[in-house]
C-alpha cells in the first residue's frame, strides 16, 4: 500500500507542474497507461495472499482514478490556455486595410491578338479559325506551291503522315474559305504555326501569325496600303510611320476556286504576332515570350 500511495505522490507533483498537454500526456501514459509505473503495480498481485489481493487492487484502480480525475481537470485547463494562446496568435484585426488582391494578367502575346482581333473586326473582317494539325492540301496545294517550292522543303516542315503537317503558316485558311464562301468577303486569322527552324533571337520553330485577305470588286494596292496603315495605327498609335518598298518574296496565291478574275481583285497580308509586342517595347529577343519568366512577363500588365 505504501508504494501506491508513493506513485501517487509523485504523480500528482507531476501533473501539477505540467504546463502543456503534451506534457500532461506524457504523464499520464508515464503512471496510468497499460505500462505506467501505477499500473505495473497490478503484477504483483499474485505475490498477496488471497486476503490482501482484493484489497491491494482497490486500492490500485481507487489510486488511478483520482488521478485521471486530476488529469482531465488539468487537461481542461491547459487546452483553454493553448486555444486562447494560439486565438490571439492567429488573431485578425479586421479593422486594418487589408492587402491588395493579386490577381493574373493575360499573356503578352493573348494582349497582341486580341488587340489584332479588334482592329481588324472594325475594319470589316471576319474571324475564321484553322487547325494547327493541318492536311498538305490546305497548307500547300490550295495556294499553288510548286512541288519545287523552298517551303516545301521537308526539313521546313514538320510532317506527322504523308497528308498532315503542323501547319507552316496560317495562309492555310484560305483555302478553307474560298471552299465555303464567295465573294465579296474579308477574313483573317490569328494563330500558331510551326517551322523546322534554328532557333535564335528572330526565329522560333513555334511562333504566331496573322493572316488577312479580301476578295471584292475594285480591289487595288491602294485598299492593302489604307489596311495596312489603319492597322499599323491601332497597334502603334496614331501617327505610326509606315514604309512601303518592294521586294521579292516566292508566295504564290490560290486560282483554282473559280472566281471569276474579271470581275474580282483582293489582297492579302500577313505578319508575325510577335513582331508587334517587339516593335511597341523595344524587345530585342522572340524567345522571352515563350520562357515563362515573371521577371519579363509582369512587365506587359
Amino acid at each position: 500500500m505504501q508504494e501506491i500511495a508513493k506513485l501517487e505522490k509523485e504523480a500528482k507533483a507531476a501533473i501539477k507542474k505540467a504546463t502543456t498537454t503534451e506534457k500532461l500526456r506524457e504523464i499520464e501514459i508515464s503512471y496510468l497507461g497499460k505500462s505506467g509505473s501505477l499500473t505495473g503495480l497490478m503484477r504483483g498481485i499474485g505475490s498477496l495472499s488471497k486476503e490482501e489481493r482484493p484489497k491491494f487492487g482497490q486500492a490500485v484502480n481507487e489510486a488511478k482514478g483520482r488521478l485521471q480525475a486530476l488529469v482531465d481537470e488539468k487537461t481542461a485547463t491547459l487546452r483553454s490556455k493553448e486555444l486562447s494562446a494560439q486565438f490571439e496568435k492567429d488573431r485578425i484585426d479586421v479593422t486594418m486595410p487589408s492587402r491588395p488582391p493579386s490577381s493574373g494578367v493575360e499573356h503578352v502575346l493573348q494582349q497582341a491578338f486580341n488587340k489584332i482581333k479588334k482592329t481588324l473586326g472594325s475594319l470589316g473582317f471576319t474571324y475564321y479559325e484553322g487547325p494547327e494539325l493541318e492536311e498538305f492540301k490546305y497548307n500547300f496545294d490550295a495556294l499553288n506551291y510548286p512541288p519545287n517550292h523552298p517551303a516545301m522543303d521537308d526539313q521546313d516542315t514538320f510532317f506527322v503522315t504523308d497528308t498532315t503537317l503542323l501547319r507552316t503558316q496560317c495562309t492555310a485558311i484560305q483555302g478553307r474559305v474560298y471552299e465555303q464562301f464567295k465573294p465579296p468577303f474579308r477574313f483573317f486569322t490569328v494563330g500558331r504555326c510551326f517551322r523546322n527552324e534554328a532557333v535564335d533571337r528572330t526565329h522560333g520553330h513555334t511562333f504566331h501569325q496573322v493572316d488577312a485577305f479580301m476578295v471584292d470588286e475594285g480591289i487595288s494596292m491602294a485598299h492593302l496600303k489604307g489596311t495596312l496603315r489603319a492597322f499599323a495605327n491601332d497597334m502603334f498609335g496614331e501617327g505610326a510611320q509606315v514604309r512601303f518598298r518592294p521586294d521579292f518574296f516566292p508566295f504564290v496565291a490560290p486560282e483554282r476556286y473559280g472566281i471569276d478574275t474579271e470581275r474580282y481583285s483582293g489582297f492579302a497580308f500577313g505578319l508575325g504576332v510577335e513582331r508587334v509586342p517587339m516593335m511597341a517595347y523595344g524587345i530585342d529577343d522572340l524567345r522571352y515570350f515563350l520562357e515563362n519568366d515573371l521577371r519579363f512577363l509582369e512587365q506587359f500588365v
